[in-house]
């Protein structure tokens, strides 16, 4: 009879933005998981998770055992996980990017399979496990019309007139398209204007130094973040909803992420030149959502799926997935009941444990990754306190 609670073993993927070693939470939370290898959680192909008992990819374990996701999930997903959890930690600046639509993911991935290695859109969530800075959707645009007034950025106003999203597209190309001279110039006239001239924006020149020296006075991605981007910096248990298609970069901090299973990005900023993609497909793509800091936020409620009422949810409008936070003190237990389908259990700080019917009970401590099958209820319990967050679909 296939075990319906499994522990996991994932793999932290490594890249130029990422934290190191011992800066790193998500590190440092894979470090805790018992086995090796390649922090992604699910059954994406690229980096799969693993059964840490036998070894075995846990989609090939879903396979044989497709009750464990529901017949709802069953039927609309097949005997796979439609939701990619993950930790990420930044020390500097993702590069700034959208994830294609579905439509526009199945082109891409009938074009080039290798680059785009699905057909499926990646809206996604992030939550922030520590101060977490970003860059996410776009300012108002009256906001950006203002700037846009100043002498060093008239020119890239192509289309004066009645100012609307058709208008940022163009000036959003226009930044991305414009010569590395052009750019540093630009930055360089810009770190000369009083922050008083930038409205309610003041931090843009400090700002404007700061990613220059991540990325080069050459990238064209300063200015697009700077200029035309909501900046926000959240502190742990905030978060962001980004939908398909919305321009982000995530700048620094650590977090909780979870998208819908793609891995799918088109990237113009922020990357060395060779690296980027096609820019008049990226400005094509954009949408405009959201249109001011506030939009950007996702909140986080009380969930029904905790009886005890130490358990919140983070439910971004789409379907494939939702968030539960669950945040015991010392003593605290928490009761989660069944969920008609499957999760994915991470405990991101502190230690406790969990029951599950059977009278089986399984020590939970940081870094430790579980799947849950569909219908298993479970009962939390804290000497000391503990954090654990559960992505589900139903």
């Amino acid at each position: 009879m296939a075990e319906a609670v499994v522990q996991l073993r994932c793999g932290v993927k490594n890249d130029g933005w990422g934290k190191k070693a011992k800066d790193s939470l998500a590190a440092q939370l894979w470090s805790k998981t018992p086995g090796t290898g390649p922090m992604w959680m699910g059954t994406y192909p690229k980096v799969p998770s693993y059964l840490v008992s036998t070894g075995e990819p846990l989609q090939e374990y879903l396979k044989k055992h497709p009750r464990l996701v529901g017949k709802a999930v069953l039927d609309q997903y097949g005997a796979d996980i439609p939701f990619l959890p993950k930790i990420l930690s930044f020390a500097k600046a993702l590069p700034l990017q959208i994830h294609p639509n579905k439509s526009l993911a199945s082109r891409l991935h009938e074009q080039d399979p290798v680059k785009f290695a699905d057909s499926n859109h990646k809206p996604e969530i992030a939550v922030a496990l520590s101060n977490f800075e970003l860059f996410v959707g776009w300012k108002p645009l009256a906001d950006i019309q203002a700037l846009f007034k100043l002498n060093s950025l008239e020119r890239f106003v192509r289309s004066p007139g009645e100012f609307t999203d058709a208008t940022l597209c163009d000036i959003c190309e226009a930044l991305l398209t414009a010569s590395p001279e052009t750019v540093a110039s630009t930055i360089h006239e810009l770190q000369s204007i009083p922050e008083s001239q930038f409205g309610a924006y003041p931090y843009i020149p400090g700002m404007l130094a700061r990613l220059q020296r991540e990325y080069s006075e050459f990238d064209n991605g300063n200015l697009v973040a700077a200029l035309l981007m909501n900046y926000l910096t959240l502190g742990p248990g905030d978060a962001v909803y980004v939908p398909a298609d919305s321009i982000h970069a995530y700048l620094c901090g650590d977090i909780f992420e979870c998208m819908a299973r793609s891995d799918n990005v088109l990237n113009t900023g922020f990357c060395p030149r060779a690296q980027r993609d096609n820019i008049a497909l990226f400005t094509q793509t954009l949408s405009f959502a959201p249109h001011n800091a506030a939009e950007a936020l996702l909140p986080r409620r009380k969930s029904d799926k905790g009886l005890a009422g130490h358990t919140d949810v983070y439910a971004p409008p789409i379907a494939e997935f939702n968030v539960l936070a669950t945040c015991l003190g010392a003593g605290e237990t928490e009761t989660h009941k069944s969920i008609l389908g499957p999760s994915l259990m991470i405990v991101t700080k502190g230690c406790g444990t969990v029951n599950i019917p059977g009278d089986t009970t399984l020590h939970l401590k940081e870094g430790h990754v579980f799947f849950v099958g569909q219908g298993v209820p479970l009962d939390f319990y804290s000497k000391t306190g503990m954090a654990v967050f559960r992505a589900y679909t139903e």
